[in-house]
């Protein structure tokens, strides 16, 4: 296992700790996996290696907490989440493949403070969300996660607009997150670029991530919504400026 030799000790102690913060916010807030992990991933792991061991550990981490979930989905919105991505995906992937790694923090931790604005100055979509409105969601989420592995901020932002209860929308993200994941493995895996060192890796951070996802459940309480959306905000926010490469590249 080069690859993990290669990483020193510091690094995986902080993608491990990236991974536990991740899965945290994921648990309560049932979204923010990406936003938190990659701009740090992104620090010492080359593009691709990032993806890879955040959709290794993300598909596995959130596992526990399916069951929970499932009744509250809303699956006409899953399917054409589901089937636009499908379609856009390979676009974004092919783009991650020739991305420079500093253009790839940057967009990254851009595209957090933007999803961070969004949600802190409450921005909404207007329109009204009909299937087309779902099915292109999908599609710009599909190719966003290809080329910055992070799906979650179109189908958050839509989701604004959505007539569907707050636990419905968590129980769709969790899933619709988790069907990304799967995706894009295989993807990667029918591309040659399923490297086994970074999936290896990414199978040992699903340990923290699995932990942080059960710790954010058991301490969800809807009273406190509000309390755990500013500390979401304040993790993304600290994790989006770390990942920015004016603070010295990558490996």
């Amino acid at each position: 296992m080069d690859f993990l030799y290669s990483l020193m000790t510091p690094d995986l102690l902080l993608l491990a700790c990236a991974a536990l913060t991740a899965g945290t916010v994921r648990g309560f807030a049932g979204f923010g996996t990406a936003l938190i992990y990659l701009p740090i991933a992104g620090i010492v792991l080359d593009p691709v290696a990032a993806v890879i061991t955040l959709a290794t550990m993300d598909v596995l981490g959130p596992l526990p907490t399916l069951r929970r979930a499932a009744p509250d989905t809303h699956r006409g919105d899953l399917a054409r989440l589901a089937f636009g991505t499908l379609l856009a995906l390979p676009l974004g992937l092919a783009a991650l493949f020739v991305l420079d790694p500093d253009i790839f923090r940057s967009t990254v931790s851009l595209v957090s403070l933007t999803m961070l604005c969004v949600l802190m100055f409450g921005w909404r979509y207007s329109g009204t969300l009909r299937p087309a409105a779902v099915f292109g969601t999908g599609a710009a989420a599909g190719f966003l996660g290809g080329i910055a592995g992070i799906p979650g901020p179109p189908v958050i932002f839509a989701y604004m607009a959505s007539p569907h209860p707050a636990r419905v929308i968590r129980a769709n993200m969790t899933f619709y997150l988790c069907f990304y994941d799967g995706a894009i493995l295989a993807m990667l895996l029918v591309a040659g670029r399923l490297a086994p060192e970074p999936f290896f890796t990414g199978l040992l951070l699903a340990i923290p991530n699995m932990v942080g996802n059960l710790l954010g459940a058991a301490l969800f309480l809807p009273r406190y919504e509000r309390v755990y959306r500013g500390v979401a905000y304040a993790l993304i926010f600290g994790a989006a400026l770390a990942g920015l490469p004016v603070w010295g590249t990558g490996h």
